[in-house]
């Protein structure tokens, strides 16, 4: 164990002895560099934890916030820390200390017969899909695009989402173990009978369905899952499309939510505008613009065209037997005409890929070229492979180079806010809220980067996000203001966040009093002492800070 650092209460130096007797000195760290590694944000700032407690199973969870309640010190759990744009690994307020699961990442069981896997949070995306395909399962993990470390325990807690017809990743978990603020050990579903035979098939179990307080919540470090899989379809086929004009966006979305509706589409359908696609392209024109921001319209124009895409920009997938996609093409390209949409499978972009190379022979091909190695990641998103690719866009506003190949937004000085309302899927709710944001995105002199997922048959989520470079103090502020007024307009307006960060908590319990007093009344009995994740999506709720001298 490191020297904790100087702190003004004989408890957190017992306490850290404590943990460190529990977890191994080496599993403790309380130096000053570790401290603030963690708090880097890609929010304007961040919050400095008390230590970082490394626990490797669920018996030294319990050993950890026994000792934390022993002394009064409360706990911030992390999975993998990259909540990015959402709090990354910081804790709502300082002197928290953080609890770093990602020791414990073993893939428990994996059950092919009934396609489920049983994990722990510090299995990430791309060790569960590298282990799906090494052990030819044929099943599929749904992904995100937070990269190929990001835990998939963090972002289902908080209710994430993917892009196959898994993609709904709350809705696809199926029993937990969770340690609660006294020590004990619940398992939900019917996973607290003993050889219960569908534990991790029937998520319900008999008697209330506790698994949802546990979502975007603090009552309760969750320490396994049991987490559903796609099994790999016998056909599979990509297709996008690009609409040509701002005004298309209310036809887009209501073609997509009525072959979402009929179950033609079942995945995540992305539609993204021309800002969304260029940023995962390239970093923000800083000499083409003249330094000016926010883009100017005619750049923006012109970046569009180079780039080969439209104002609105939309993809999804199509999963089934040989028939059954053959049919649902028809069906879409009939639905899409007006917009052409173009279909992708294994033998088109095999065939893409052999075009390349003979191009390349003759130093030809650069832009298809391009196109290629920024397309096959969003592909193989679809089939739940997951990629470090999407990361490009968090660093749009970065003044420094392009380093070519995708960076860790904290080690790139990306500053990333996400702003992201739930949205009736109809083509007039979607406009509503680009009346609301453009104006104050421009405001601020910020681009408004946004995509609406229709993620069940009748909701899309807004997945809009300031953009902004961490070491230009004055962009940081605006950065801060921008995300207040877009917040307070949207939940004005009846667009509440699906998920959000420390920055949003206090602004959820306008004109939910009773909710919120329910939500409090659960947390007094099952944290009584506030331990676990303090000022976590509870608004209102603070505890005293333990401060260094």
């Amino acid at each position: 164990m490191d020297a904790p650092a100087a702190d003004n209460t004989r408890g957190t130096r017992e306490a850290i002895e404590a943990w460190a007797e529990a977890l191994g000195s080496e599993h403790v760290r309380a130096d000053e560099a570790v401290r603030d590694r963690y708090a880097r944000s890609t929010a304007p700032t961040g919050t400095r934890p008390l230590a970082i407690l490394y626990p490797g199973s669920t018996e030294q969870v319990r050993q950890v916030v026994q000792i934390a309640g022993r002394f009064g010190i409360p706990l911030y759990p992390i999975s993998k820390g990259r909540n990015w744009g959402y709090g990354d690994a910081c804790a709502p307020t300082e002197g928290q200390v953080i609890v770093d699961l990602g020791r414990m990442n073993r893939i428990v069981e994996v059950n092919t017969r009934l396609a489920y896997a049983v994990i722990e949070p510090g299995v990430t995306q791309g060790q569960l899909s590298d282990y799906l395909r090494e052990h030819r399962t044929g099943l599929w993990v749904d992904s995100t695009g937070a990269g190929r470390d990001a835990s998939l325990v963090g972002n289902t807690l908080d209710r994430g989402f993917g892009h196959t017809r898994y993609g709904d990743h709350f809705l696809t978990t199926c029993g937990m173990e969770i340690v609660l603020a006294d020590g004990r050990v619940l398992q939900t579903g019917f996973g607290h009978y003993a050889n219960a035979k569908a534990a991790y098939a029937y998520r319900y179990g008999i008697g209330p369905f506790l698994d949802g307080l546990f979502a975007q919540s603090n009552f309760g470090i969750i320490t396994r899952i049991g987490l559903w899989l796609m099994p790999e379809p016998e056909a599979f086929c990509s297709f996008y499309f690009s609409a040509p004009n701002d005004g298309d966006l209310p036809d887009v979305v209501d073609r997509l939510a009525s072959l979402r509706q009929q179950g033609l589409l079942q995945s995540a359908i992305h539609i993204g505008n021309d800002l969304r696609v260029i940023s995962a392209r390239m970093r923000y024109p800083w000499q083409r613009a003249g330094g000016k921001t926010p883009l100017p319209r005619e750049l923006r124009a012109q970046l569009r065209r180079e780039c080969g895409v439209g104002a609105w920009n939309a993809g999804s997938a199509i999963y089934g037997t040989r028939e059954t996609v053959a049919a649902t093409k028809k069906a879409v390209r009939r639905a899409l005409a007006p917009y052409h949409p173009r279909f992708i499978t294994d033998r088109t972009l095999a065939l893409g890929e052999r075009v390349i190379r003979l191009l390349n022979r003759v130093g030809a091909g650069q832009r298809l070229r391009e196109m290629f190695e920024i397309g096959k990641p969003v592909y193989e998103l679809l089939k739940g492979i997951p990629s470090d690719e999407p990361l490009r866009g968090t660093a749009w506003r970065v003044r420094d180079p392009d380093p070519g190949k995708p960076v860790d937004p904290l080690d790139a000085h990306a500053g990333l806010m996400w702003v992201s309302p739930v949205v009736p899927a109809t083509g007039e709710a979607a406009v509503e809220v680009m009346r609301i944001i453009e104006p104050i995105y421009e405001k601020h002199g910020f681009e408004a980067l946004v995509t609406f997922t229709l993620i069940t048959e009748r909701a899309m989520c807004g997945v809009t996000n300031l953009a902004f470079d961490k070491r230009e103090a004055d962009e940081a502020a605006r950065a801060a203001a921008c995300y207040n007024e877009l917040m307070d307009a949207l939940m004005n307006a009846g667009y509440i966040p699906y998920r959000t960060g420390p920055a949003g908590f206090g602004k959820l319990a306008r004109n939910s009093s009773v909710f919120w007093d329910v939500v409090r009344q659960l947390k007094q009995t099952l944290d009584p002492s506030g331990i676990i994740s303090p000022g976590r999506y509870l608004p209102g709720e603070t505890r005293p800070q333990r401060h260094e001298p």
